[in-house]
């Protein structure tokens, strides 16, 4: 008795389950998604979020290295995790310092080319 549920719950799977994944594939072409990105998500943040994170203007023009600096040192020591921050907080404005430096350093080399 026990043999014949477990077939017959093996022949409802085997036929259910390549049916569902059928259907899966089917929406995700209709829907565009069929393709996969190289890479699912950066961990880089966007220029206008890193000057957000820090509290620098909206535009990066006229940003310098002493005010990324600055507001790092401000943000970063205000959500120390021993002071009661936030590690969550403390990490973004991290991140937001290593890609205004980069931008920096780019711009710089851009400029130096010129």
């Amino acid at each position: 008795m026990i043999a014949q549920v477990l077939v017959m719950g093996v022949g409802i799977l085997s036929r259910a389950l390549p049916a569902a994944y059928a259907a899966a594939v089917q929406n995700a072409k209709k829907n565009g998604l069929d393709k996969a990105p190289a890479v699912a998500r950066s961990s880089q943040l966007a220029l206008d979020e890193a000057l957000m994170i820090l509290n620098l203007k909206e535009s990066g023009e006229n940003v310098t290295a002493e005010m990324v600096q600055k507001q790092y040192d401000r943000y970063f020591e205000a959500n120390a995790v021993e002071k009661g921050g936030s590690f969550y907080i403390q990490s973004k404005v991290y991140r937001a310092k290593e890609m205004l430096d980069e931008y920096l350093k780019e711009e710089a080399s851009d400029n130096a080319k010129l």
